[in-house]
């Protein structure tokens, strides 16, 4: 099983990353499943994601012709665009922190988990975008426990916990450089 690692490039790539999404969406799996697996929070629609992937294209893995992981580039300029980044987004200006990525959600299928592809989607990210950006950051849901350690585990930091929508965030930074 070779997995390749990109940016995304065309609509078809698009179209597999929101079909991986949907997927995994907090409302679509189980409590039991949300933990042990994670989830992601926020369905993107086609129109902004490829406006999002314009601007700094969606980090993604391919095995066997098919997009089996992401981690999505969200330059921000889209910060009013989706609204549960919106408090993250007033978080970051309040910290006066600059010239920074978001990686504004990262899914795994689940045949693809437990087998490096979540650290190299990253280490592609920052390959990427090391130019560009000193830092890459997220936020997890504070239940999100396995993405908010496996995050931890390839060298976030904790910025800020903060709540809002009457949930716990964790902010979390990722430098470019080494």
């Amino acid at each position: 099983m070779e997995i390749y690692y990109s940016i995304a490039a065309t609509d078809e790539e698009l179209k597999e990353i929101l079909a991986l999404q949907n997927r995994n969406m907090v409302t679509t799996i189980s409590g039991e499943e949300r933990e042990k697996e994670g989830f992601v929070t926020v369905m993107h629609s086609f129109d902004i994601l490829k406006q999002m992937n314009s601007i700094c294209p969606h980090i993604i893995a391919k095995a066997n012709g098919k997009v089996v992981g992401y981690a999505l580039s969200m330059h921000p300029n889209f910060g009013d665009d989706i609204p549960v980044l919106k408090p993250m987004f007033k978080e970051l200006e309040n910290l006066k922190i600059e010239n920074y990525l978001v990686m504004g959600q990262v899914c795994l299928d689940k045949n693809y988990r437990k087998k490096g592809v979540f650290r190299e989607l990253y280490a592609t990210m920052k390959r990427e975008y090391k130019n560009n950006y000193a830092t890459i950051i997220t936020e997890v849901d504070a239940t999100n426990t396995r993405s908010f350690n496996a995050h931890l585990a390839v060298g976030f930091e904790l910025l800020r916990s903060y709540k809002s929508i009457g949930r716990k965030w964790n902010i979390i930074t990722l430098p470019t450089q080494e």
